[in-house]
């Protein structure tokens, strides 16, 4: 696979002088200190040490059989607000089937938390997030909700080349990213107010890290995951800031009964269907996201179409104080929307449906810069 600096797109009649890229040659491995085609327990360790000018998290979800859907997230502070020191925080937003959503996060004092480097264990108060990149457990109780779920991988651990991109002539900022379980088995329970329940389903995990505020990086992005019959999907489209050149970066890995099949960037078409503006946030939101994967005489369709909203939040609204009053002087407007509906998988051949998949998916688009007129 290979993103070569990744695509920019034209400013009037001439170019950025800056850049964004994806880390993919030699020398970037090199750097890192990581190989090609293969992930240590390490890299999902912690990457950064809580400072100011870092940020980290960790991030689990599963789609569970009873219908609802859960996302645990470990935080060394909010991404929104990386000058702060170390301020350690969890997330869990859970949907259950009945339309009921419970949205919780909680602070933690700056000696509440500790990582391993070495591999993921990550502590933050009583609550754990560890793994060695096979097997994982999460455990993690927020008010009234109480998460304790173990998530076995059964896709490999994948990243795009050596996940980090680069920001900038000198590649001196970075958003970096790891999906340490493409797709696993949940088991274990959760519950609400004391009310416990079976938590069996299809989980992910994945890992992001980075040096820069990501609203000076990125301008937003669609992601996703799913799994349909045999195939399972990680598609994401990444756009930079107009100081980088609205650079878009393209990631996509599809995987067969656990196998990767196809994951080279430069073999993907990215297509936004159906647009509207969402009345919560102001976004341009996309009825229908679409990933096209050509590759010689095979041709891969991943399709995700909206059926409900499971977010829309407006970053603003988290701010308070003078942090508010300064947000809204700069007229910042960011927005986070996550979606439930259908993932559907088409294997083509020339005119041919070789097969095709359907089942239900999460996916997001976040927004951290202003929103852009479409050319």
């Amino acid at each position: 696979m290979s993103v070569p600096g990744g695509v920019k797109k034209e400013q009037g009649d001439k170019m950025s002088k800056s850049h964004a890229r994806l880390g993919e040659t030699a020398e970037d491995y090199e750097r890192i200190g990581i190989k090609r085609d293969h992930i240590e327990p390490r890299e999902d360790g912690a990457r950064t040490d809580g400072s100011a000018g870092t940020y980290e998290w960790w991030y689990f979800d599963a789609h569970l059989d009873d219908g609802a859907k859960l996302v645990v997230t470990f935080f060394t502070k909010p991404f929104t607000d990386i000058g702060k020191p170390l301020a350690p925080m969890i997330r869990i937003d859970l949907d259950m089937a009945d339309g009921t959503s419970h949205n919780t996060i909680k602070n933690w004092k700056p000696d509440e938390y500790k990582a391993a480097i070495d591999h993921c264990d990550v502590q933050i108060g009583d609550n754990e997030f560890s793994g060695d990149l096979h097997t994982y457990r999460i455990k993690a109780a927020v008010d009234n909700v109480t998460v304790d779920v173990t998530l076995t991988g059964e896709v490999p651990s994948w990243r795009p080349e050596t996940g980090f991109m680069y920001f900038g002539d000198k590649d001196e900022h970075e958003f970096n990213w790891l999906p340490s379980v493409p797709q696993g088995r949940v088991t274990g329970t959760y519950s609400v107010a004391g009310d416990t329940h079976p938590a069996e389903g299809v989980g992910y995990h994945d890992h992001n890290w980075g040096n820069s505020a990501i609203n000076s990086l990125i301008n937003h992005w669609y992601w996703a995951r799913g799994q349909a019959g045999p195939y399972s999907v990680i598609a994401s489209y990444i756009t930079a800031e107009q100081k980088f050149g609205d650079t878009e970066l393209p990631i996509f890995m599809l995987a067969r009964d656990g196998e990767v099949i196809a994951d080279d960037g430069t073999k993907l078409a990215f297509a936004e269907l159906g647009t509207y503006i969402d009345a919560g946030t102001g976004k341009p939101v996309a009825n229908v996201t679409r990933y096209t994967y050509t590759d010689d005489g095979d041709r891969y369709v991943v399709t995700f179409t909206r059926h409900r909203d499971l977010a829309a939040v407006k970053f603003i609204d988290d701010l308070h104080g003078a942090k508010k009053a300064a947000a809204k002087l700069i007229g910042f407007d960011g927005a986070y929307l996550r979606f439930t509906g259908e993932l559907r998988v088409e294997h083509q051949r020339g005119d041919a449906i070789i097969d095709s998949f359907a089942d239900e998916a999460i996916w997001e688009l976040m927004y951290l810069g202003k929103t852009h007129a479409k050319e």
